[in-house]
């Protein structure tokens, strides 16, 4: 665990680092060290080891032996405890945070800054690592090359994947060990074959209604609350997401496009109504109130693993205005994109000065036309995912990192 302020003389404020937002009272003040003890503790795990990592071992030990000598020598008070002697009360205050490691130069400390973050409004909750395929911690230089990368991009185009909502406890399909081809033989569900065929409906919506009340129930992560960060402070200039998990929504982002919807709604395909899912889901509850099944394992996109024999009394509902089949707004495997989505995200592309790809290895061409228009335009292109990509021989940096790990990590101003 990190020592607190008071125990440690290895962080110290800084007026050039980005906004925290803490419980503090009016004026520019000092949080106290309860306060700075709380930032660490919204501080993700493997910068705390980091953290720790960097403070130079044994620097705090020699600086304690010296502490005495220094005090009888010059009256000035360190920063550290500066802070502490200032008072809070109650209303919210921007201050502005920055690790550091001190080193003792010419008989004064000077500090040395080693990495920023910025504290978002985030869940304290460890991620859920089940279906993260393994993985370094960011290496030091690659964490600078990617926030070069960003501070020099005005308005950044940001495209995810599933590998962004791994770590909310979503599996994808192709991370190595973890994704769904790599744990069964399942494929998806293919959109020809949902349209034609009644039995395909029945197992796809018999297994969607088992897996719904937890795949609904997933929050977004660190890495959503970062973009979304990004957004307010207008670095981002428009997210695409090829997701249909509804995390980026309910993390706030407003500047996106679902380019693969959303389940989190359904649609007739005969006479377009729609409803929410959660509605659907208290229709199927009343088609089957005696109906049950127990999940073998678990799918992307809500879905978990059912037996013929457990889906064949499974009944489901038709439109309620016109008794047409009902299918969730999200395009299939095997179905495209409307053309209508597709020139608008190439109008926010052209918009852009870079891309950034986060959690995507890029094999779905839905998406991959976008870094390809990208790369047309001779954008710089960064790539955050873990494993290889369609982009690796041409993207301008590649990070092999976690989504939630790294991007925390830069400073967006």
């Amino acid at each position: 665990m990190i020592p607190s302020l008071a125990e440690s003389p290895c962080v110290c404020w800084s007026s050039k680092a980005v906004p925290l937002q803490l419980p503090t009272g009016s004026g520019e003040v000092a949080p106290t060290k309860e306060v700075v003890a709380e930032a660490f503790r919204q501080c993700p795990n493997h910068l705390q080891s980091h953290f720790k990592a960097c403070s130079a071992p044994g620097l705090c030990k020699k600086r304690k032996k010296k502490k005495k000598k220094k005090e009888k020598k010059t009256t000035k008070t360190h920063p550290q405890e500066q802070l502490q002697s200032r008072p809070l009360s109650g209303k919210k205050q921007h201050f502005k945070l920055n690790m550091f490691s001190t080193r003792k130069c010419s008989g004064v400390f000077r500090a040395v800054s080693l990495h920023h973050f910025r504290s978002h409004s985030v869940s304290r909750a460890s991620p859920n690592l089940t279906f993260v395929p393994a993985c370094l911690p960011p290496d030091p230089v690659e964490v600078e090359e990617l926030q070069h990368f960003v501070s020099n991009s005005k308005r950044l185009f940001v495209m995810t994947g599933a590998g962004i909502s791994t770590e909310s406890g979503i599996p994808d399909y192709r991370s190595e060990g973890v994704g769904l081809y790599a744990r069964t033989d399942r494929r998806p569900v293919q959109h020809a074959e949902f349209v034609r065929s009644a039995s395909a409906r029945q197992r796809y919506w018999a297994r969607n209604f088992v897996g719904w009340p937890q795949f609904s129930s997933h929050q977004p992560n660190t890495a959503h609350l970062v973009l979304r960060d990004w957004e307010k402070l207008g670095k981002l200039h428009w997210l695409v997401t090829q997701n249909v998990d509804a995390l980026h929504t309910k993390a706030g982002s407003q500047r996106m496009t679902e380019l693969h919807g959303c389940t989190h709604r359904v649609f007739c395909l005969a006479c377009g109504d729609q409803i929410l899912r959660s509605e659907l889901q208290e229709h199927f509850e009343a088609l089957n109130p005696t109906w049950k099944a127990e999940a073998f394992g678990v799918a992307p996109d809500g879905d978990v693993f059912l037996t013929d024999e457990q889906v064949r009394n499974f009944q489901v509902p038709a439109c309620r205005k016109c008794g047409g089949i009902l299918k969730p707004d999200v395009t299939f495997f095997g179905d495209t994109v409307s053309q209508e989505k597709v020139t608008f995200v190439h109008q926010r592309l052209a918009e852009s000065d870079s891309m950034l790809v986060a959690g995507s290895s890029m094999q779905v061409y839905s998406g991959y036309r976008f870094a390809l228009a990208a790369r047309e335009k001779k954008l710089p292109i960064a790539v955050l995912n873990i494993g290889p990509t369609r982009l690796d021989h041409f993207a301008s940096l590649k990070l092999n990192s976690r989504c939630g790990e790294l991007l925390p990590l830069i400073v967006c101003t």
